[in-house]
């Protein structure tokens, strides 16, 4: 087993279908009147988030508590990681309080890979500037499997900020690893300048629809990531490459599944009825997520804490 979870690349064949499987095995968990197993008891987890983030953040840490392990928050803003302490002062610091786990964001790509080079604990990517979302990418693939009865030659239509979005690029991996076809939406400007290989790229609404979706993936507009204007205005981004009422109709009347890792910006990638939608799974998305990071957190295995 591996010690690091870095991104969806990693993954092999079976490691990746182990994952979906015990997946599916935390969430029955959630049905029970005690959501508890002692799989990690004893055990650390540190989460340290650089970046703002409210579902992966909590959801990290339900997943752990659940795990039966004991959890701590380390706050960026009140540390000397905020007043110029390096990177590496600061992992030989933590390290030295003997921790099992640690979840990391960053706002820099690749800062997960150096941190897990840094310490004996685990490292789980919880993000990592534009480059890899891998537990938010496989929250989404069982999401996926779990509604669909067969996920082989299906059509997801992964729409929006492309260019800016980790998620796009770790959950397109894990799509078209499960045999998925994969297509990206959006204005040309949020689109990756480099070769795409065999995902298809659209630049029309209409054009994309014609393709035939069988679940239409939104990304959030991610302002902060965004140095320049790279749209006129966020309501002409919403009439060209959003859901609007008629696209929702339309949505309803073919029943193609609705997706987004959230916070949803309401009237700029979906109009409010959307998330009312019967075959909208943001929600499932959100809970799905608990159970994938409990498969991952039980799959990684940590020397640091042997005797």
């Amino acid at each position: 087993m591996p010690k690091d979870f870095l991104s969806i690349s990693q993954l092999s064949e079976v490691e990746l279908d182990y994952l979906l499987n015990n997946t599916e095995k935390f969430k029955e968990l959630f049905s029970r009147s005690v959501k508890k197993v002692p799989l990690l008891r004893g055990k650390n987890v540190l989460t340290l988030f650089a970046e703002p983030s409210t579902r992966t953040a909590s959801s990290f840490e339900i997943a752990a508590k659940r795990l039966s392990a004991d959890v701590s928050n380390f706050d960026v803003s009140n540390s000397s990681f905020s007043k110029g302490e390096s990177v590496k002062d600061t992992i030989e610091t933590l390290e030295a309080m003997r921790i099992d786990y640690l979840v990391i964001r960053h706002k820099a790509s690749g800062m997960a890979k150096i941190i897990s080079e840094l310490t004996k604990a685990c490292v789980i990517n919880a993000g990592d500037g534009a480059h890899a979302h891998p537990t938010q990418a496989l929250l989404d693939g069982f999401t996926l499997k779990s509604n669909l009865k067969t996920v082989a030659s299906k059509k997801v239509l992964i729409c929006g900020d492309v260019l800016h979005g980790r998620v796009a690029k770790s959950t397109a991996r894990i799509f078209m690893k499960m045999g998925v076809e994969v297509a990206f939406l959006g204005p040309g400007s949020l689109m990756p300048k480099h070769d795409l290989g065999s995902i298809k790229c659209f630049n029309c609404y209409e054009d994309a629809w014609k393709w035939k979706p069988d679940v239409m993936y939104y990304l959030r507009v991610q302002s902060e990531r965004q140095d320049n204007q790279f749209f006129p205005h966020s309501s002409e981004y919403h009439k060209l490459f959003g859901i609007t009422q008629d696209r929702l109709k339309a949505l309803e009347d073919s029943g193609t599944f609705l997706m987004h890792p959230g916070p949803v910006n309401r009237g700029v990638e979906l109009c409010d009825d959307a998330l009312e939608y019967e075959k909208c799974l943001i929600n499932e998305q959100v809970e799905n997520g608990i159970a994938a990071r409990m498969a991952v957190l039980s799959w990684l295995t940590s020397p640091s804490s042997s005797l």
